[in-house]
């Protein structure tokens, strides 16, 4: 069994085994995949500000949002932000914030030492990766 279930794992894409799994909104009539992969503030606030205002157009349980950081993008969600109060309203209020771990080990890797990031963020290997599967999944991708 045990030998089956590694044969198994080798044939398996690394992205399937790492993808998270999609929000539980069983009554989203729409979802939205949010792209920031910019450290300018600017565009940071604007991603937040799109959020919000998706959350007052529609009624928060029948959309689905989804923020995914990547590359500078992820300044937004470390523990350090200035817009940290902000990010943590939008996920109490089910907007889910995803941060790329394949960017934070750059960080480490570049700075010997790792970022800290926002409690609330949901780690994802591949940043891109995640874009690709909510896009598959029927969201819709807005690069603000």
């Amino acid at each position: 069994m045990l030998l089956a279930l590694l044969a198994w794992a080798a044939v398996m894409p690394p992205a399937f085994a790492q993808q998270v799994p999609l929000q539980d909104k069983p009554f989203a009539e729409h979802k939205i995949v949010l792209q920031l992969s910019d450290g300018d503030v600017r565009k940071q606030a604007l991603v937040l500000s799109v959020a919000n205002n998706l959350l007052k157009a529609y009624d928060p349980d029948k959309v689905a949002i989804e923020v995914v950081a990547f590359g500078p993008g992820i300044d937004l969600l470390l523990s350090g932000s200035e817009r940290r109060k902000q990010v943590e309203s939008l996920i109490a209020q089910g907007v889910r914030f995803d941060i790329c771990l394949n960017t934070v080990d750059t960080i480490e890797r570049e700075t010997g030492k790792r970022p800290e990031f926002i409690s609330g963020a949901t780690p994802v290997q591949v940043g891109v990766g995640q874009i690709l599967f909510l896009s598959e999944s029927g969201y819709t991708l807005v690069r603000p």
